[in-house]
């Protein structure tokens, strides 16, 4: 098995709610988008972020375990400057999520988070690390 992602699918709570924030909100253009099912939207050259309705989710997948607190884990959206990741998450509060404020981190980056209609964290990351460059386009 090549070691690659080809697609982060999510299951969403409302999805018209979580297409209007990526489409509408943050300008990202769906690849597949059949209302009331599934908006898929090319975020990389080979990775496709794949929102399902929740019942269509749980129809194909499995039941969802549901409890208190964040996700266990998070997407992350890497910029090649620090001003970006205020500029990002400024474009993400535009578009209706909960933003906190960008922070620098001991491992010498510079971070913030914002949570998505669906409940996801994304973090907005500058790191100046080589892991960091190559994640770049």
């Amino acid at each position: 098995m090549d070691p690659r992602i080809s697609f982060v699918t999510l299951a969403a709570t409302d999805l018209t709610a979580t297409r209007a924030f990526y489409v509408d909100g943050l300008g990202w253009t769906p690849e597949l988008d059949v209302p009331g099912e599934v908006v898929m939207i090319r975020v990389g050259e080979h990775l496709v972020l794949s929102l399902w309705d929740e019942a269509q989710f749980e129809a194909e997948v499995g039941p969802l375990a549901r409890g208190d607190g964040v996700p266990p884990f998070t997407l992350a959206h890497n910029v090649a400057t620090r001003e970006q990741v205020d500029a990002v998450l400024a474009d993400a509060r535009s578009a209706g999520a909960v933003a906190g404020e960008a922070t620098e981190r001991d491992w010498g980056g510079y971070t913030g988070y914002f949570v998505a209609p669906d409940g996801v964290r994304w973090e907005i990351a500058w790191n100046p690390g080589e892991i960091g460059r190559l994640v770049l386009p």
